[in-house]
Parts: C-alpha cells; structure tokens; sequence
C-alpha cells in the first residue's frame, strides 16, 4: 500500500512542474485524493457492493470536483493535474502513466450495458477540456490536444488536435523542443 502511494506521489512530481513537494502533494493535490478515493470505491465495486462504491465516488466527487465511477480501472502512476470537473465513466480503462488535465471527460455515447468508455493505454496525455467519447482505444503515448473532441481511435504516439480530433504526427523532438521554450 504505501509503495502505491509513494509512486502515485512521484508521477505527480515528475509530471507537474509546479510541484515543490512530496508532502505539498500529499495534502494539496485533488487528483490524488481522488485517484485514492476511487481505489477504495472500486473495491467495493468489484465485491459487487455496488452502493458503497458509488457512496465512496460521491463523497470524492464532493470533496475533489473529480468525478470517477467505481467501475473504471485505472493503471499505476496516473497522474491528475488540475483535476476539477474530469468525469470518468464506468467502463473507462486507463493505462499506466497517464496524465489528465481539468475538464476532460471520458465518457460513453451509448445507454447499452457492457463497453462504452474510451480505454486509454500507457503514458496517453488527456489535455483540458477535451472530450474522448465512446468505446474507443487511445494508443500508447498518444496526446490529446486541449478541447479535442474525439470519437474515432488514435493510434499510438499519435497527438490529436481541433474540435473534430485531427490527426496530426508530430516528432517527439518537435514536441520537446515546443515544451522547452
């Protein structure tokens, strides 16, 4: 348990700049909280007490402006980052290391039972306020542009931009050296 919560803890250090801390992060970052929140409850949900998982969900909804449902798997070493009005819907899969950023939704397009969430794979970056909708599949470091609206696949190492999703292929060289300037 506490070796979770010491990874938990470096993901957010490694991927927020803004971090100074390992105890600023402890008590000071929602996006934790709540990926804490959300273990608790999905145990429940997956010893089928449905209501104490959602119970759990909407206190951690209330306290942290994140909303995940009990039922979404969630990977290690994800990070949340300004984690306020994310929603995380029930059949969501989201891989190890990824990243979210305030206002995204993972949400389903379909009122049928079974998949109907976007699954994430390892290391994806969601950026703020976009929208992935439907049982799509979001390849290995992927990147979500901020607002991107997202209702198709997006293969792997792949970044996507605009309200309709465009995909564009950007270097990982163009892409660090667009981040350090």
């Amino acid at each position: 348990m506490f070796k979770r919560i010491r990874e938990d803890i470096n993901a957010l250090l490694v991927k927020d700049p803004a971090a100074r801390s390992k105890l600023e992060i402890f008590l000071c970052y929602p996006g934790l909280h709540a990926i804490w929140f959300h273990r608790l409850a999905h145990g429940f949900y997956r010893k089928k007490q449905y209501l104490l998982g959602r119970i759990v969900s909407h206190i951690a909804r209330f306290l942290t402006g994140i909303e995940i449902h009990p039922g979404a798997k969630i990977g290690r070493a994800v990070a949340i980052d300004h984690g306020m009005g994310i929603v995380i819907g029930e059949t969501t899969e989201i891989g190890e290391g990824c990243l979210l950023y305030q206002g995204c939704v993972l949400g389903g397009t379909s009122l049928s039972k079974g998949k109907r969430h976007p699954t994430l794979g390892k290391n994806v970056v969601v950026g703020a306020n976009a929208i992935l909708l439907g049982p799509i599949h979001i390849g290995d470091d992927a990147k979500i542009g901020a607002a991107a609206l997202v209702l198709q696949d997006v293969p792997p190492n792949m970044t996507v931009v605009g309200i309709w999703g465009k995909k564009t292929l950007i270097t990982k060289d163009e892409d660090e050296k667009a981040h350090s300037n």
